[in-house]
């Protein structure tokens, strides 16, 4: 897993439509992987769901917990069985405010596996490994 070191690069991963991400905090160890998807149906848009894993199988074991909207701002969403006090929606909450703010909390790690945010490739340059997207999608939108 690569960490990330610009908040820049990691909203810009976590927003490209297809990204997995885990924040980890310093203090306490725990961690919580999310799964950021852009809608399907091939309409850009700037709207994505966030999902927060929850079981043993990395590929299925997802949780809805909310929208990162049109304007960039996390929210918990309605028909989600999590509740918007659980520490993994509190978790991604406090690390996207953060990064929207253009810092990465002192206390928490942010990470991606090492996949393109955009089409889940494996990453291999170091600026890909860097930035969480590869040379190809670099230029899209």
């Amino acid at each position: 897993m690569s960490v990330f070191t610009s908040a820049q690069a990691a909203q810009d991963f976590i927003t490209a439509g297809n990204a997995i991400v885990t924040a980890k905090s310093l203090v306490t160890g725990r961690h919580f992987t999310y799964r950021v998807k852009a809608p399907s149906g091939g309409t850009p848009t700037s709207l994505r769901f966030v999902s927060v894993l929850t079981g043993a199988n990395n590929e299925r074991d997802y949780e809805y917990v909310g929208t990162l909207n049109e304007g960039g701002h996390f929210r918990h969403g309605t028909k989600s069985r999590i509740s918007p006090d659980a520490l993994s929606v509190k978790a991604f909450a406090w690390v996207w405010a953060a990064l929207r703010a253009g810092t990465i909390p002192a206390e928490a790690e942010v990470r991606h596996e090492g996949r393109c945010g955009r089409c889940g490739r494996t990453l291999t340059t170091p600026e890909s490994l860097e930035s969480g997207i590869g040379p190809v999608c670099e230029g899209r939108e």
